[in-house]
């Protein structure tokens, strides 16, 4: 597609793409000029959330990657710098969360203990509510996307697919609030034998998130554990009064715990 659009535009034109999950080192291939391709990240819904992921990939030239952040100010939002690398910042840290959450549904844990167990992290809604905000479909893809990248560490869900197929997991009412759990989908997802507790979850969800962290910062993904905050806070709704993501992290001990050393020094302190 984007060859295609190459033939028909001026050669200083910036491509950009919104890809949430595909390689835009891939999406470029097939250009002559793939310097001028940028990734353009918007966060959804996009008249709110003030974040654009703004992907530096391979190929991608200074001037590009400038008109992009000019382009970004002009439309009054947070631009971040990131490396092309499978979810960028924000999608990554997710698709981990919703992966765990996932995992823990694949082997018994049920949707209320999940949601009990993801609440100490502040974020807007539970998980499910997120995976339906994004679409069924749309995730089951980002997961399968990261595992591909990623098998040692983000799970692929069958489960999540045929909930795709069903096409939903809360059941709401004619006015979209929601009573409960959609019958079909409880029925979709049991089976599983090996139920975690609420407590036990939070810390695998607590240590998952401080390694995928580190790896990217290792990674040069951005550059420093404020980047990964920002991004959180302005493109999926991480509650700005916890501070961010890493001093959360290093508040309930996951930091030292994985990698044996918190995010910032000194480390980031606060009351319960």
């Amino acid at each position: 597609v984007f060859a295609e659009i190459e033939q028909h535009v001026s050669e200083t034109a910036v491509l950009a793409t919104n890809t949430s999950s595909l390689s835009v080192d891939e999406i470029g291939a097939k250009l002559k000029h793939p310097e001028r391709l940028v990734g353009f990240h918007f966060f959804n819904p996009v008249a709110v959330m003030p974040l654009v992921e703004v992907v530096n990939a391979a190929k991608t030239d200074d001037t590009t990657l400038a008109t992009a952040m000019s382009v970004a100010a002009t439309l009054y939002k947070t631009a971040v710098i990131t490396k092309n690398t499978p979810g960028f910042v924000v999608n990554r840290i997710l698709a981990k969360l919703l992966g765990e959450a996932m995992h823990a549904v694949d082997t018994g844990t049920s949707f209320d203990t999940v949601n009990e167990a993801t609440k100490p992290l502040g974020l807007p809604m539970g998980p499910f509510d997120l995976l339906e905000l994004v679409g069924l479909t749309v995730g089951a893809h980002v997961l399968d996307t990261h595992h591909r990248a990623f098998p040692d560490r983000f799970f692929e869900s069958e489960n999540l697919h045929r909930l795709a197929e069903h096409g939903k997991i809360l059941d709401r009412d004619s006015k979209g609030k929601v009573k409960g759990w959609d019958k079909k989908a409880l029925e979709i997802v049991s089976g599983g034998t090996s139920p975690m507790t609420a407590e036990e979850l939070t810390r695998r969800v607590h240590d998952g998130l401080a390694d995928e962290i580190k790896r990217m910062l290792d990674d040069g993904v951005v550059g420093t554990p404020q980047d990964i905050d920002l991004c959180m806070i302005m493109g999926a709704g991480w509650p700005f009064h916890m501070g961010g993501v890493t001093p959360y992290l290093d508040r309930v001990g996951a930091s030292e715990r994985v990698f044996g050393d918190p995010f910032h020094h000194p480390p980031v302190r606060g009351v319960d």
